[in-house]
């Protein structure tokens, strides 16, 4: 599978091309009060953990990264005739945004169930907005109707070397920042974002463990990892909405196989208590899909090593949204 991974040097690449649209965000370190109330009995001391803030985008998330290279990329025949995506909302935002940069029209498929905060988000940008089911895959084949009939160009989500090596300046931006870092736990849905840290900080040759993590409900990589093949779930469900794709890519899977550690789930409960604890803590909202790197950190039991990561992959939930959430968590 060698062949097909983005290599270091497409996500240096990519850096270059997407450096003024793209923000180069913060790492924050956060104490955890590793408490027995607070994290369980496992729990046996304070720690530290850093915080990869990329809900600080200019679109709420890291997807704007893989948008941006790809859309940078496009012959000038393709961006004449525009573009179309499918997207449960934050990759839709941010290909409106590419596209409203380079002057490109943009259409975007959303679930019937999308949250309104992100669908404005797509319109805000002049992205035209086109509902279809409730699934990946019933956004997928309207994408591709769509894109057979307009001549559009398709921008996938995360199955596509651009996209990863975009989603990997992400762990160049971690590589620079936090040296020391030992372990980097990144949210993962169809695995682009996961993909591209993992090209990043492997391809350096760094001892960094990268660990992904999923949603109980939503558990398409790790199913796909015990087959040894790509697999398609039945169906998913949590509250992290922007992780629920009904089947991994055959390329981020190609890059999970060889290149991340490990992969954990979190169940609802727990991504709530990370919503929680880090409003709580640092004052920053985030969405749910956005905080479950922090609850796979969480759960550990309150003391992680030194050197841990998680990224905040996305904050774009509206304020009545995040404080049903907070009223939920047990750490707010």
């Amino acid at each position: 599978m060698m062949e097909y991974l983005v290599a270091p040097a497409d996500i240096e690449a990519a850096a270059g091309r997407i450096h003024e649209l793209v923000l180069r965000t913060p790492i924050v370190k956060a104490t955890i009060d590793a408490t027995p109330e607070r994290h369980g009995p496992s729990a046996q001391s304070s720690g530290a953990i850093w915080l990869k803030c990329e809900h600080r985008q200019p679109t709420g998330s890291f997807k704007i990264r893989g948008a941006c290279n790809m859309l940078s990329q496009l012959s000038p025949e393709a961006r004449s005739a525009g573009v179309v995506t499918y997207s449960s909302g934050n990759h839709g935002q941010a290909v409106a945004f590419a596209a409203e940069r380079f002057g490109i029209r943009a259409v975007v498929v959303m679930p019937e169930t999308a949250p309104q905060v992100k669908i404005d988000g797509v319109r805000r940008h002049g992205g035209e907005v086109i509902f279809a089911g409730t699934t990946s895959v019933d956004r997928r084949t309207v994408a591709e109707a769509e894109a057979t009939r307009r001549g559009l160009t398709i921008v996938p989500p995360f199955d596509h070397p651009w996209i990863i090596a975009g989603a990997g300046t992400c762990g160049l931006e971690i590589r620079a920042q936090c040296p020391e870092a030992t372990a980097v736990y990144v949210p993962v849905g169809g695995g682009g974002l996961i993909s591209g840290v993992a090209a990043a900080l492997k391809g350096s040759q760094r001892s960094v463990r990268v660990i992904g993590v999923e949603p109980v409900g939503a558990a398409g990589m790790a199913a796909s990892r015990a087959a040894g093949r790509p697999v398609t779930l039945d169906g998913t469900s949590s509250v992290a909405d922007g992780l629920l794709p009904l089947r991994p890519g055959d390329l981020t899977f190609a890059h999970v196989q060889t290149l991340v550690d490990d992969l954990v789930t979190v169940d609802d409960g727990a991504i709530l208590d990370a919503v929680g604890w880090v409003f709580r803590t640092t004052g920053m909202i985030v969405e749910p899909s956005g905080a479950a790197a922090v609850a796979a950190v969480l759960q550990t039991g309150g003391s992680p090593s030194p050197g841990t990561i998680a990224i905040l992959s996305g904050g774009n939930v509206s304020p009545e949204a995040h404080a049903r959430y907070l009223q939920a968590s047990r750490l707010a």
